[in-house]
Order: C-alpha cells, then sequence, then structure tokens
C-alpha cells in the first residue's frame, strides 16, 4: 500500500464520462469481510434467542414459530455470509494531496470528498471487535455539515500510515479549515 495518494493504475481522479468520479482506489482491510460478518452474527443472537425462548414458553404455535424460524435462518444468513462481501465490494477509499475520497454502503451508497484544506481533525477509532481483528477506523472531521468523514476496517498499519500522510497533507495547507 506504499504510496497511496497514487492511483495503482489510472492516475489521478477524473470525472468518468457522464461527470461521475471514478472509484477511490483502495478498499479497507480483507478482514473488514470478518468484522462485518461477525458484528452481524452478535445482532442476531438476541432475535435467535427471544425466538428460543418463546418456543420454549409456547408450545402451541409451533408452526408460526418454525416460519418465523426460517425466515429468521434465512435473512440471518444473506446479512452474514452475503452483505459482508457487497460491502467489501462497495467500500474504497483514498487520499491525495488535495482531497479524502470515499464510498461506503452496500444497498444505500453514499460518495464522500473532503477538502484537505477542510481537514479539522483525524482520530482513530477501535472498537473491541477492530482490535481483535487488527483493524482501525480512521476519522477525518472537517469544517462540513454533512460530518465526518470515515475510513472503515483498515489494517492497524495501513491506518497509521493514513493518519500520518493526512497530518502531513494538511500541514502543507494551513488554512483554518472552516
Amino acid at each position: 500500500m506504499a504510496g497511496m495518494s497514487e492511483r495503482p493504475a489510472s492516475g489521478d481522479l477524473q470525472p468518468a464520462p457522464g461527470g461521475i468520479m471514478v472509484d477511490p482506489a483502495w478498499h479497507p482491510s480483507p478482514r473488514a469481510k470478518l468484522l462485518w460478518a461477525i458484528g452481524a452474527a452478535l445482532s442476531w443472537a438476541f432475535p435467535f434467542l427471544a425466538l428460543i425462548v418463546w418456543m420454549i414458553v409456547d408450545p402451541h404455535r409451533r408452526t408460526w414459530q418454525l416460519w418465523i424460524l426460517v425466515i429468521a435462518v434465512l435473512a440471518a444468513v444473506f446479512s452474514i455470509a452475503v452483505v459482508p462481501m457487497w460491502r467489501y465490494a462497495v467500500h474504497r477509499w483514498e487520499i491525495t494531496a488535495e482531497a479524502v475520497y470515499t464510498r461506503t454502503g452496500w444497498f444505500t451508497q453514499e460518495s464522500r470528498v473532503a477538502p484537505i484544506s477542510r481537514i479539522q481533525t483525524v482520530d482513530t477509532y477501535r472498537g473491541p471487535l477492530e482490535r481483535l481483528l487488527g483493524l482501525a477506523t480512521v476519522t477525518v472531521t472537517t469544517a462540513s455539515s454533512a460530518g465526518a468523514v470515515h475510513i472503515s476496517a483498515l489494517a492497524l498499519d495501513d491506518a497509521r500510515r493514513t493518519v500520518t500522510q493526512l497530518t502531513e497533507i494538511a500541514a502543507r495547507h494551513r488554512g483554518d479549515a472552516t
């Protein structure tokens, strides 16, 4: 990932035909898929626990319970197995001398461009799962009403290099970020 400010093959970010910005160059760490899958699996723990309790307490509604169980299992499999792969295919980020570019989402997608001159702070966040997997999220706070730009699920070394690179680039743009 050396030279993160350079695109791997196609040069500077330029509008594609039709005026749409080309994709940012970099994906999150491949471990992002595991992070998102574990997060999804944990989110299904309470609904399945509630369903099991209902099945124990109320054995007279087995047909409904089984239908709900089948639907819940299908939804859980989709959110644990498919959504993380989809998110990984969508999530991209890039830093140039002029801006930070991100694209996030899976069903609904968001592209953000934060000019370097507007950067106020650069932070690193590591939740318990991220620490377990050696990942970090870099948050770039700007003077914007749209809020911070998040570069999620980076390998820890990549996150550190990203923070250093952003700090160095922002220092060269000594504006007041307003």
